[in-house]
Formats: structure tokens, sequence, C-alpha cells
């Protein structure tokens, strides 16, 4: 049917031959046409719909239909496994199909009306007919069913791989030489989730209620978790508790009572020299029901970890367990000793913060604009919390670093350290530690944010 109304078409419109004198009648050409168009049409929509279909089915969807038995499924992973063949033998049927529905209908349309005017009808008429049916409508139902649908076209568009096996096998092998030239991905078709679109996806899922806030900021704490280092998450030398490893079983109690901590590390001459640690538990075995009252606080040290401040906190947790460790400490490039990492340090950072009984909230909000932090929050935290960007250094992570490095020295009660729009009112002072700061969220941020370009990347 096909191949005879395409000579009869080519021969009208090469030849100076009265349609009368066609093998064929006026009539039975405009069936035979009209019918391989709508044909087309069909096999158009049927491409342009498996390309949605395969592409937007997740592998491990893929994996799940599969493991259910479900018909189709072993074909369909096939035909997964191959991506770049899938997306070629796709192409190539659909061009072929949308080709030939064009040149049909310029040659039947030949036939009534001039070559020209043949042409444009063919092309717009064709186009229109493509775009609402072939293209719009396939895909619209393929996005609304794709499990199903990628089930069903699986063994269909196996068959078209192997008719179009010469055209699909060249225009594979072509593709792949282009993409090596210009440097592009040969898996250019692959769906690849990056995390940013995750985010995105956490974000619009809180929007339309699927999410609640306490969950999209955990997933937030997840996604920020690799990225964090020990120095970040450490308790800084200054407020480790620790005794000295001459202390007596007593003095070790007395400060594990007084810091509310049932681990304390003990060193030997400074902190700088950590031996290990004690735990309370023994502490009180030995000092309440102890037999051997020449026990001393050494003999009761347990070793623990010494990881440099740049070690990233998954692996920090990977090798605590491991170790079966809940407190290790953190030391510097030079062995000195920067502060200490628990196990509880490491899991607020997913959770958020554990806060002991009347222990203060480390970020206060007094208003939309306007929050109160202590001094050892995390830059990220108040950005967080105020929607602004403070940047953080080499040297600083903390809301305080960030004012020492911007005042250049050390900074009294009620000073005010302005950035970008960003008013930071040193709250209270400790000797030289900046204990807490008033962050203010400005008019003038705000207008300095919205007059910057969007980046649309």
């Amino acid at each position: 049917m096909g191949p005879t109304l395409w000579f009869a078409a080519v021969y009208a419109l090469q030849t100076d031959v009265d349609v009368a004198d066609l093998p064929l009648s006026d009539t039975a050409i405009a069936v035979l046409g009209a019918t391989f168009i709508l044909v087309l049409l069909v096999l158009s929509g049927f491409f342009s719909s498996s390309e949605i279909a395969m592409f937007s089915l997740p592998p491990h969807r893929v994996d799940a239909l599969v493991a259910d038995n479900l018909p189709g499924a072993e074909t369909l992973k096939h035909l997964k496994d191959d991506p770049h063949r899938l997306l070629v033998t796709i192409l190539v049927g659909n061009n072929i199909v949308n080709i030939a529905m064009s040149s049909v209908a310029t040659g039947l349309l030949a036939l009534y009306f001039r070559q020209s005017v043949a042409v444009f009808i063919a092309t717009f008429g064709i186009t229109a007919l493509v775009l609402l049916f072939g293209e719009s409508a396939p895909k619209s139902y393929a996005v609304e069913n794709t499990e199903s649908w990628a089930l069903r076209i699986a063994r269909p568009l196996q068959l078209s791989e192997y008719l179009l096996l010469p055209l699909v096998v060249t225009f594979d092998y072509l593709t792949r030489q282009v993409n090596r030239i210009t440097g592009g991905r040969a898996e250019i078709e692959s769906t690849y989730v990056t995390r940013e679109e995750i985010r995105d996806i956490i974000e619009t899922g809180e929007r339309a209620g699927v999410l609640e806030e306490d969950e999209r900021e955990m997933l937030e704490r997840i996604f920020r978790f690799t990225n964090t280092i020990a120095k970040e998450i450490m308790t800084p030398r200054l407020d480790m508790e620790a005794v000295p490893k001459d202390a007596t079983i007593d003095e070790a109690l007395q400060s594990c009572v007084r810091s509310g901590h049932t681990r304390l590390p003990v060193y030997d001459g400074s902190l700088d020299n950590v031996l290990g640690l004690v735990h309370v538990s023994d502490l009180v075995r030995d000092y309440v029901y102890g037999e051997n009252d020449a026990v001393e606080l050494e003999d009761l040290i347990v070793e623990t970890l010494h990881v440099p401040e740049s070690k990233n906190v998954d692996e920090l947790l990977a090798e605590m367990r491991q170790n079966r460790m809940r407190m290790v400490i953190v030391i510097d490039e030079f062995g000195t000793t920067e502060g200490l990492v628990t196990m509880e340090d490491i899991t607020e950072e997913i959770v958020g913060e554990i806060l002991q009984a009347g222990e203060e909230e480390p970020i206060e909000r007094i208003g939309d604009d306007e929050i109160v932090a202590k001094g050892e929050v995390n830059i990220d935290e108040v950005n967080e919390a105020l929607d602004i960007d403070i940047p953080e250094g080499e040297e600083f992570e903390t809301i305080a670093g960030f004012i020492f490095n911007r005042a250049g020295r050390l900074v009294e009660e009620g000073e005010i350290i302005s950035y970008d729009g960003i008013d930071i009112h040193v709250e209270q002072v400790e000797n030289t530690r900046i204990m807490k700061a008033r962050i203010v969220r400005t008019d003038d941020y705000v207008a300095s944010t919205a007059d910057e370009p969007v980046d649309r990347s």
C-alpha cells in the first residue's frame, strides 16, 4: 500500500502524465494516502511517547518491575541497559515516520494542487498533526502512565530496533564519534539527578505539604553532613572539661558532676597531651565499691582517637562506630589539641540541637529579620535562620570567628559590625570570647539581593 502510493505520487510530480492515466484512481490514491498518513501518525505518537516513558523511568523502578516478574519487564530492563542504543532507535524511528508523513502528504496534495502549494499545505498541515497527535497528546499520556506504558511498548520497541538495525547501528556509532569530537558525554540521554535537584524537590515537597518543616530541615542537614569536617562541630579547647592524670578519683568525679559530662579527657601536663578518657561509671565503681584503695585515676584511662580537624564527619562517624568510641580528640596539623567531638555532636548535625535541661537555644529568633546567636554557632546555621549569605573563611566557621575576622581585633560589648546590609551587634563578651551576637538583616540587604541578576544555570 505504502510503496504503491509513493510511486504514484512521484510519478505525478515528475511527469506530464494526466492524473486519469495513473494506475490508481483519484479516490483510491486519496484513501490510501490518508490511511498511510494515519498509520505514520500513530507510529510518530508511539516513538514520541516511548522516549518520555523510557527515560522518565528511574533504574530502581525498573529493577522493582523485574523483581515483580511483570510481563515486559525483562525486555524493558534489556533496553534500559543500553540507553544510548535505545535513544538512537527512538530518534531514527521517529524521524523516519515524520519525514515519510510529510513526503507522502506532499505527493498526495500534488495531485490536486500546484507543487509549491502542495509543499506549503503539507508542511504546515503535517506539522500541526504531529504536534497535536504525534507529540503533545502521546507524551502527556506517557507522563501520566510511565510504568504501564513502558511495559507495553518494550517489546514493540525491541522489534523496531531489529527492523531498523542497520540505521540504528550506523547512527549509534556516528553519534558516539560526534560526542567524542565535541567533548560531549556518550551517555547524554541517561537520567542524572543532582544534589541541587533533590534539594529543589525537598523544598517543593514542603511547600506542597508533603513534607513537614522539621523533616525538610533534617534532610537538608543530611546533605550538609558529608561536607562537614570535625573542626566545624567540635567543642573548642576553651570549653573542654578535662582532668590531669595525677588528679584523684574523687576530684575526677567532682569534675564530671560539675560539668554534667559522663566522660572526661585525661591529660598529662597540658591538653596537648591527652592520654585518653575516663567514664563516670568506672569512677563511681572504683570510688564507692572499689576493694583496692591503691587504684589511681591513671588506671581507669581508656584510649581514644586523635583525629585531624579536617576529617570529614561521615568518615569520623564510621571510625567511631568501628572502634566503639563515644568521644575523640581533635588536633591541628602541629598535633596541638583543638577540641573534642562526641557522638552527640555528630548526631546533632542530622537531627538538630539536643539541649540539656536548662540549656539555652543556640539561636533565638527575635523576628523575621533578627536573631540572637551564641558565638560558637556555625555560620551555615545563621545563614539558614535568616536566609542570608555570610561567607565562611579558611580560619573560621563560627559567627564569633566572622566578627573577629571583620574587626581585625578584639571587640567589646555593644559594638556593631556591618557586612553587606547585615548588622551584627556584639551582645556578650567574656574575657576575649564573644558569647552572644545579635544578627539583623536590614532593608539594605533585601534591596541589594533584589537587584542582583538571577542565576538560571
